[in-house]
């Protein structure tokens, strides 16, 4: 077992050699939208930060290529790409098959579960499911069971969504009969608003909500019910690119396997999450 680890290891570090080779003098520009903590967000004096900055200059380094990264609103994030204002995506975008319609995606670099956020004085506080993870696809089942059972406290209620995300479109398959979606352009507008009064619970990926209810300004916000995964929810966060640029997914699929083989996304998920988020697959 240890021989073919290290085989598998040879490998990969002698597949980035070649492809670090040609690739030395190339900058690759990645495009982020710097308003999704801590995946990625704009820190003090206008900096970008978070788990996906460290992880892209990791990975650039791997490439051996210059790193250039950029802040671009969501809702136009897609459409700047297509139209060749950067090279690629790391905005803890999943890979779904809408998305990928229209663009690439390297191999997945991170993975987590989806849920609830409300006030702690809120009656949805006793969404079922507190503490369990449940897949649509593993366990369709015992999902499918909660999610009805949220159904009764959720009956009526207001929910806030970052728009043309999976989280939006999870609520528009499963919920749209039961509550009223409210999407937004940012998470923090629906962090703000459920901290006003605006809305009744916030649907997103847990990882981002818990680094919410970290925050000191939503220190009366909490995580409530169970947590979901799904094809809908996205098969893995990973990089966006234009379809046709072959070599260039080729690199990033390199670079990340060496990534997460030498526990580098372990220890970047770690630190940003404080949980390991590496993709099982």
């Amino acid at each position: 077992m240890k021989l073919f680890k290290a085989l598998g290891f040879g490998l990969v570090a002698s597949a980035l050699a070649i492809s670090g080779a040609a690739a030395q003098d190339k900058t690759v520009k990645i495009a982020t939208e710097g308003a999704y903590a801590p995946w990625n967000f704009t820190g003090a004096g206008g900096k970008l930060e978070g788990f996906e900055i460290d992880l892209a200059n990791d990975l650039c380094g791997r490439m051996k290529v210059k790193c250039e990264i950029v802040a671009q609103d969501w809702d136009g994030i897609i459409p700047a790409l297509q139209a060749k204002k950067y090279d690629a995506i790391m905005a803890g975008m999943n890979i779904t098959d809408k998305r990928l319609e229209v663009i690439g995606f390297s191999r997945a670099y991170a993975s987590g579960v989806h849920g609830w956020s409300v006030m702690k004085d809120s009656p949805l506080v006793k969404l079922a499911g507190e503490g369990k993870r449940f897949s649509l696809e593993k366990d369709a089942a015992g999902a499918k069971a909660m999610i009805e059972e949220w159904k009764p406290l959720l009956k009526g209620k207001t929910v806030g969504v970052q728009g043309s995300t999976v989280n939006s479109q999870f609520l528009e398959k499963y919920l749209k009969d039961t509550i009223t979606i409210r999407e937004y352009k940012t998470t923090e507008q629906h962090d703000l608003d459920l901290s006003a009064g605006r809305l009744d619970a916030i649907f997103a990926a847990h990882s981002f909500l818990k680094a919410s209810t970290e925050k000191p300004e939503f220190k009366d916000m909490v995580i409530a019910g169970g947590a979901v995964s799904s094809d809908v929810l996205g098969r893995g966060v990973a990089v966006g690119m234009r379809k046709d640029d072959a070599e260039l997914k080729a690199m990033f699929d390199t670079a990340i396997q060496a990534a997460i083989a030498d526990g580098t996304v372990q220890k970047l998920t770690q630190k940003w999450f404080k949980i390991d988020m590496t993709p099982q697959t």
